[in-house]
């Protein structure tokens, strides 16, 4: 069961048949009980993995409803959903927001655990939730076969959904999912991987997540929540230009992978080569110049006007972008991020800084729990530049995290100790930085007031890695 893309009057529905055949849905606010009665039909085929999605219309603004899938005198459990409340309304809107399910199995056990971070987020009193890109794992860190055909990326939908607390998660109320790459495969980009790789993966997710698509702008959408929110989904994967690294161009002679650490500076480097020895080796200037090549993209042409519209004239108090790849300078694991196209990056926070108010990132893939102002410069040469946008940074749900990325926790607490928690300019001055934690965001939006707090999988704060007290929480007052 799964209710998303919600509007104040509508919401798509989704369910998974234990057979093909013919089923109705029903829907009404709060909740209902008794005989199965008709309502609109829907038919689920062996094409589509037995899953069904149908459209509601016609809903009440700021409503709960239930709603579940009959067959005869069977039917499903019953699912549930807040419509979001019309634009005029002020009261507070509260989501959260994570992502990252790698839902492996080794030797009959999960392989990191049992998704704890979406029992925490079904525990809480969301009006809804989102998960932000890597729904699924096609391609594992364990060894594992690479699930490249649509029925090897369903059966990996198939497992995840075999975890309690994501089947609770996608019940208690409505839930907008997006992709990332590893619904793919990792780093993922149409330009390297080609169409028929995107349009398996694309199918597979489609069939498993209720969202809207469109060929010119992929699975980006946008969403009111009353007077106070306004959240945006860009697709970072439909459009992008092939990664700087690709054909080898940053690849590490003493890895031989692509290099850790590809945008920072050279002193800063050498400073942290104690914790990875790689770091004394040179970037390559192919792969600098790829970086900052500004031919290459990571929204496109049309999708990147599409939303430079949408944000400019949105009414909202607040405007979160959930990417789902961060955008402030964090420089370990760039390539992929929009670090990695820095061109397109500047391009998109200098938009913002001319033309909207109120906006914050929230975002997820550094597989850890950061918080910071987004900069367009910070150690490079001739100071830092802010840009007054803030970015918060959360997950995994279950997945290597950040300190596993480094290698060890020994690169990693250097890495936080000496990079990410220093004040500018002796480093990224970050307000929080955990590296080794499975967590999500609580988000309080209200008509004067944002509040971004980080939880770990019990719901707790999460505990920042050098100060060892609660992070936090990120607070952006309205301007």
């Amino acid at each position: 069961m799964n209710a998303g893309e919600i509007t104040p009057t509508s919401a798509r529905l989704w369910a998974r048949a234990n057979h093909s055949g013919t089923y109705f849905v029903q829907v009404a606010p709060g909740a209902f009980g008794g005989a199965c009665r008709r309502g609109a039909r829907v038919v689920a085929r062996r094409g589509n993995d037995n899953t069904v999605q149908v459209q509601v219309r016609g809903l009440r603004p700021d409503t709960e409803y239930g709603y579940r899938f009959c067959a005869g005198r069977r039917s499903s459990e019953m699912g549930h959903f807040q419509t979001a409340p019309t634009p005029s309304s002020t009261e507070a809107v509260r989501f959260g927001l994570t992502a990252d399910l790698d839902g492996l199995y080794r030797r009959g056990r999960p392989a990191w655990n049992r998704f704890d971070v979406l029992g925490a987020m079904a525990r809480e009193a969301f009006d809804f939730n989102v998960i932000l890109g890597d729904v699924i794992y096609a391609d594992s860190v364990f060894p594992s076969p690479h699930a490249v055909t649509v029925p090897a990326k369903w059966a990996k939908y198939r497992l995840n959904l075999r975890y309690a607390n994501f089947r609770r998660l996608r019940g208690v109320t409505g839930l907008y999912s997006h992709w990332d790459d590893h619904e793919f495969i990792n780093d993922f980009s149409v330009a390297e991987y080609g169409r028929k790789h995107y349009n398996r993966g694309a199918k597979a997710f489609r069939d498993y997540n209720p969202v809207t698509y469109s060929r010119r702008t992929g699975i980006y959408r946008s969403f009111r929540w009353g007077a106070n929110l306004e959240i945006f989904l860009p697709d970072l994967r439909s459009f992008r230009s092939a990664i700087a690294g690709a054909g080898g161009r940053c690849t590490n002679p003493t890895t031989g992978r692509p290099d850790i650490a590809p945008t920072l500076p050279a002193s800063w480097r050498q400073r942290l080569a104690k914790y990875r020895r790689d770091l004394n080796n040179p970037v390559r200037r192919a792969c600098t110049d790829a970086i900052a090549d500004p031919r290459r993209t990571m929204l496109g042409s049309r999708q990147f006007e599409r939303f430079a519209k949408d944000i400019r004239s949105s009414r909202a108090a607040f405007k979160m972008v959930l990417s789902s790849v961060p955008i402030q300078q964090m420089y370990g694991q760039a390539l992929d991020r929009w670090e990695g196209y820095e061109p397109a990056r500047q391009r998109l926070l200098r938009f913002l800084q001319r033309n909207v108010r109120n906006v914050a990132f929230l975002s997820t893939d550094a597989h850890g729990a950061f918080t910071n102002e987004v900069f367009l410069r910070t150690l490079e040469p001739g100071g830092a530049v802010g840009t007054g946008i803030p970015e918060a940074v959360v997950g995994p749900v279950a997945s290597l995290t950040y300190s596993g990325s480094l290698g060890s926790s020994f690169a990693a607490r250097g890495f936080t100790t000496e990079l990410f928690k220093p004040p500018r300019p002796e480093g990224l001055g970050m307000s929080c930085a955990q590296p080794n934690v499975y967590s999500y965001a609580d988000t309080v939006v209200t008509p004067t007031t944002l509040t971004i707090a980080l939880k770990d999988a019990r719901g707790e704060p999460v505990m920042d890695l050098v100060t060892g007290a609660p992070c936090p929480p990120l607070v952006i007052e309205r301007q």
